[in-house]
Order: C-alpha cells, then structure tokens, then sequence
C-alpha cells in the first residue's frame, strides 16, 4: 500500500506589480526574488517572495490570514512594506502534487508595489531581486538564464497578457479562484506535469 500524502503546508505569496511610471513602453513588470543557491528547498530558483504560514500571521485559516503571511514574507525577502491599507487581490491557489514529499497550499495574492520602493534582498533567504516583464521572464527560462518552477511559470503566463498592473488588478477582482493541484504521470523521462481538464489527469 502507498503511504498516505505528505499534509500539504499553508503558504502565501505576493505577485508584486509595478506600474510603468514615465516608462511607458516598458509596460506590466512583476517581482521576482531569487532564493539562496545554499538553500535546501528550491536552491538558486526565482520565485515570488513568499512562505510558509505562521503562528503570528492568524490561525483562522481564512483568507486573511494568507494576506498576513503574504505581506510579512514580502518584507522579509524583498525589504518592501505593504501599507495596512494595501489592495492584496487573490489571484490563484496552488496545491503541490500528492506523490511530492514537500507539499504546500499556496495563495497568490496580486498587490501594488508601493512608489519608489527598490527590492532588497535579505542575503539569507534571498540573494538576487528584479522587475521583470512576465514574457521576458519566460524567455529568459526557456533559455536557461533564469531558473523557475512549475507554479511559478504558470503565474506568469497567466498575466502576460495584461498591458500594465491596473488591467491585471481589474481582472483579479472579477476572477474566481479555485483551488488547483497538478498530477505527476509518467516515470523516469516521460515524467511530466497535468493540470485539472488537461488529457492524463
């Protein structure tokens, strides 16, 4: 008999957005931080600051509690506060496939970078930060410039197609979020990834 999944991990994460400011033609940019290459989880990945829920973020398990999370890891990662007036939209929920034995349940709360607020990483947990432009990104991935993961792809081709961070904000606000976990299939190199509605899932 297989072994019972690992319990998936309450987490949060900010997908930070910058309006273009007098840079007009260099249009949607989002925050990426890069995780420390000595890490033991996700070494040298870029990713969206973010982590694991803790005592002091709330223990409701309501949506709240992620926005606290995310906030916090926003802080701690990238040196940016949100204000406790800050627009935090819920953009998507991410839950690791069954047969990983890290597991999360991740929040993706789209917000509004604060003006004149540059990324500092913390050198610990973080060690790299950059605006990038989602499709830039991607292309930087599929390159072998820029290390990123599976959700975190999905993020970013979810709002490549938005022109700036008010047309993705808008539409977070009409968006329905259901929760999405992906299967692994396959074995060895035929090992890939479906998502819900997708053939093999």
């Amino acid at each position: 008999m297989a072994d019972d999944p690992v319990t998936a991990r309450p987490a949060a994460t900010v997908i930070l957005l910058r309006r273009s400011g007098k840079h007009s033609e260099r249009g949607l940019e989002i925050l990426l931080v890069r995780r420390n290459p000595e890490a033991r989880f996700m070494p040298g990945v870029w990713v969206f600051p973010g982590g694991a829920v803790d005592a002091n973020d709330g223990t409701s398990g309501e949506e709240e509690t992620f926005r606290t999370c995310a906030a916090r890891e926003l802080a701690e990662e990238a040196g940016i506060e949100l204000g406790d007036d800050a627009e935090m939209i819920l953009w998507s929920r991410w839950i690791t496939p069954e047969i990983v034995p890290i597991r999360f349940d991740t929040w993706f709360f789209l917000a509004l970078a604060p003006p004149h607020s540059p990324p500092k990483p913390d050198g610990e947990e973080t060690v790299d930060a950059g605006w990038f432009k989602p499709s830039v990104a991607l292309e930087s991935h599929r390159a072998g410039e820029l290390q990123l993961v599976f959700p975190t792809i999905k993020q970013l081709e979810s709002l490549a197609a938005f022109e700036n961070a008010d047309e993705a904000l808008a539409a977070a606000r009409e968006h329905t979020v259901e929760p999405i976990m992906p299967k692994v299939t396959g074995e060895a190199s035929e090992r890939r990834v479906v998502l819900p509605g997708e053939p093999g899932y």
